[in-house]
Formats: structure tokens, C-alpha cells, sequence
């Protein structure tokens, strides 16, 4: 009788000795795991875009990530040599040691040839300068036959000869003609529009862009890329003389746009 007794508790001693171990290598599997995870743990991509690469890498270097320039291009409104895009975008969650592939923005100005409008119509002239990296800037309006017939183009104030180099996506202004019988237009809407396509609508109704404004909800160059125009002055369909300036305003906020 005595043995059956011990031999009951020597099997009870292994059942629950069996437990405590099972427990035990648990607990051990999950703090092994809660500490393989923390070594490992995600990180937040942090906002390179407009920062120069001095920048770039002591920031990568402190929140132990790697940069490396994939591309370039040339933007003529942004600083020389700072990160114009990247991958994984700003917020992207990534492990340790993650590659952050950056496009910068060139040091070294990229030129075209300035094309002759002279003669053309506001929106062959437009045409023609963009085909050509370029783009319109602003329009001057003076007494003749033929209106939007372009008279004399000119950079930074100063009448430009074709094939004179300027860097790309320079602003070339016009001066145009102007009948007085011909003299009026209606304010495009540009509500919603991105910048570039606002005031590309702007111009081609024989307009000039005026003030542009982003809201605080523009943090950054990239947000100044997406933005989209919210309000504008004088209203759409406003009947004004050419040449008149339409101010607009922009945000990222799609509340603001509706």
C-alpha cells in the first residue's frame, strides 16, 4: 500500500514538474521573441525631401538607417544638391539598417536654347517654349492690329535673342499686341488644379498669375507639388482685360476644396 502511495506521488511530482517546465520554456520563447522583436524593431521613415546631403546622412546615420542616391534631376526652384524625392516616402515603417533610395536635385544647372516666338500666337508661343523646357512667364500687353500676337520676348526684364542658353524651366515673358476692340477675358476656374496646370490655364486666357498663397496646410516642397487650388481672385468667370493678374490660393486639405 505504502509503495502504490509513493508511486502515486512520484507521478504526480513528474505531471507537475512537466507543467513548470512547459511553463517555463513558454515564458522563455516569449521573452526570446519580445527580445528579437525589440532588436528588430520598426522605424519611421523621417522627411528628406528639400535637406542637403550632409543632412540627410547625419539624420539617416542617428535613427540607424542608409541613404543612397539612386537618380538625379534638375529643378529650377529648388536649392542645388538637396533631395528632391525618395523611397520608402516620408512615415513608411521600416526595420533597422532599412536603404532609403533618395533622387537629388542637381548641382549643376541643366541649359536649353531659348526658341524665337516672335510672331507666333500666345498659345503657339506657349507650345513652343515648353517643348523646349521652358515655360511663359509674364504677359505684357501693348496697343496693336493683332491681339496675342507675340511682339518682343524677354528674360529677367531684357529682350532675349533665340539660342541664347538659359537654365531649364526659365520663365520667358512676352510682350504681346492688343486690339482695343479685342481686349477682354473671362477668368478660367481653377479650382482644384495643381499649381503648375492652374496657372498654365491662367495664361492661356491671356492672364497673368499674381500672388500665389498655400495654406498651413503646405508643410513642405513636396506638399507645395500636391497642392491644389481652394479659392481664387477675381472669381471665375469674371469678364477682365487681358493681361489682368488672378491671384490663387492652394492647400493639401480636401475639406478646403469641396
Amino acid at each position: 500500500m505504502a509503495n502504490s502511495d509513493n508511486k502515486d506521488k512520484s507521478l504526480l511530482r513528474n505531471f507537475i514538474g512537466g507543467i513548470v517546465f512547459v511553463v517555463a520554456l513558454v515564458l522563455l520563447l516569449q521573452l526570446a521573441l519580445a527580445l528579437f522583436t525589440r532588436h528588430n524593431r520598426e522605424l519611421t521613415v523621417p522627411d528628406f525631401t528639400a535637406l542637403d546631403m550632409r543632412t540627410v546622412e547625419r539624420v539617416a546615420k542617428n535613427l540607424h538607417l542608409r541613404v543612397e542616391v539612386a537618380d538625379s534631376v534638375f529643378v529650377k526652384h529648388l536649392p542645388l544638391g538637396v533631395v528632391f524625392s525618395q523611397n520608402p516616402i516620408a512615415g513608411s515603417r521600416v526595420k533597422k539598417n532599412r536603404r532609403v533610395f533618395i533622387t537629388i536635385n542637381s548641382t549643376v544647372p541643366r541649359l536649353v536654347s531659348v526658341p524665337s516666338v516672335i510672331g507666333y500666337s500666345l498659345r503657339q508661343a506657349s507650345a513652343e517654349l515648353t517643348a523646349s523646357g521652358l515655360g511663359v512667364g509674364k504677359l505684357t500687353y501693348v496697343s496693336d492690329i493683332a491681339t496675342n500676337n507675340v511682339l518682343r520676348q524677354q528674360y529677367k526684364g531684357k529682350d532675349i535673342a533665340a539660342g541664347r542658353k538659359v537654365e531649364t524651366e526659365s520663365k520667358i515673358d512676352l510682350v504681346l499686341g492688343l486690339n482695343e476692340e479685342d481686349n477682354a477675358t473671362d477668368v478660367p476656374n481653377v479650382k482644384g488644379f495643381t499649381f503648375s496646370v492652374a496657372s498654365a490655364n491662367i495664361i492661356e486666357n491671356s492672364l497673368n498669375v499674381g500672388k500665389v498663397r498655400y495654406d498651413d496646410s503646405v508643410k513642405n516642397y513636396a506638399d507645395s507639388l500636391h497642392a491644389v487650388v481652394y479659392g481664387q481672385s477675381p472669381a471665375a468667370g469674371s469678364g477682365v482685360g487681358m493681361g489682368r493678374s488672378v491671384d490663387i490660393y492652394l492647400t493639401v486639405n480636401p475639406d478646403k476644396v469641396k
